[in-house]
């Protein structure tokens, strides 16, 4: 039967199937491993996994593949990948009906043969899940990181060939590049702890599994770009031009903290099937604004009037 196993390129139709699968396969996931319900594990039940959105955005943006077994569609698998030698194996899920039957490590290998050019496969995984470190583990991953919350494992595939052009384990700190082209470039586990680039064209690039905390961007053009699945907390967007810019499915994370929007030309803009609970304005000129196309003004003015008798 396993000879039957296949990885289908998902679509836009299959959003809410593979949801249903995603959330019933990590629930389950949930329930082995903790040990309180309430406890975040977001290796466990990554954020979204229960979110037709938010697999509707994985499948127009990421390598999303279904996992077809026997003609049915029992899981999927998603990765990312960064130029042609990286990659990144967002998510694997298997449903719970059918996992023991070795489809999983049919899977990785699939998804490898699917990109036959990545020297390198990330991923990252709970701490709590023991039997996910033996399986990747008996999938040739290694373990690069260990930690209480999360475990990160990579596997190194060998290539017939080896680029001419990749420099590897080389130190470049401290080196200054002026009037240099470096296009189609490809960064994998580089440091670049306090870089400067300035006055460069950065255009299209691709970043992903980055850490930028602390991380200062002034003077961009961030024209037409996607900022998708990002940790944005205690943030701060100063003299942002956001014309036509979108916000969705986009939430306060753990911390719930409030955002603050003072002096912005909010102008036009559009809230839309949003959760605005205790959401306050003060001191704003409301001019034209309407909650569900009534005026905000004649609602205002009929309160008042109200008040007074």
């Amino acid at each position: 039967m396993l000879d039957q196993t296949t990885l289908v390129k998902a679509t836009i139709s299959d959003a809410v199937q593979l949801t249903a699968i995603m959330k019933k396969t990590f629930d389950g996931e949930a329930e082995k491993w903790l040990t309180h319900l309430d406890t975040i594990d977001f290796n466990i039940q990554p954020p979204g996994y229960a979110s037709v959105e938010m697999t509707k955005y994985m499948i127009r943006e990421l390598e999303y593949f279904k996992v077809m077994y026997d003609g049915f569609l029992v899981g999927g698998i998603i990765a990312t990948i960064s130029g042609k030698s990286y990659g990144r194996i967002d998510r694997i899920f298997i449903d719970p009906d059918y996992q023991g039957k070795g489809i999983g490590s049919l899977v990785i290998n699939l998804i490898e043969k699917e990109f036959p050019y990545v020297r390198a496969w990330d991923l990252e995984t709970s701490s709590r899940q023991l039997n996910n470190h033996h399986f990747y583990k008996k999938m040739g991953y290694v373990v690069t990181f260990e930690g209480e919350e999360e475990f990160c494992f990579v596997k190194h595939i060998k290539q017939p060939f080896q680029h001419e052009s990749m420099m590897k384990n080389q130190t470049l700190s401290h080196h200054q590049y002026e009037n240099s082209d470096l296009s189609h470039s490809e960064y994998y586990q580089v440091t670049m702890e306090r870089c400067s680039i300035s006055n460069s064209n950065v255009s299209q690039i691709h970043m992903s599994n980055c850490n930028l905390s602390r991380s200062k961007f002034q003077n961009i053009n961030y024209r037409n770009t996607m900022f998708a699945d990002l940790n944005l907390s205690d943030s701060e967007f100063i003299y942002v031009t956001l014309s036509g810019a979108q916000f969705i499915d986009t939430n306060l994370g753990d911390k719930g903290n409030p955002l603050l929007f003072n002096r912005c030309d909010l102008t036009g803009s559009k809230l839309v099937n949003c959760d605005l609970k205790h959401v306050e304005i003060e001191k704003c000129d409301i001019t034209g604004m309407k909650i569900d196309n009534i005026p905000v003004e004649d609602l205002l003015h009929l309160y008042y009037q109200s008040s007074k008798h």
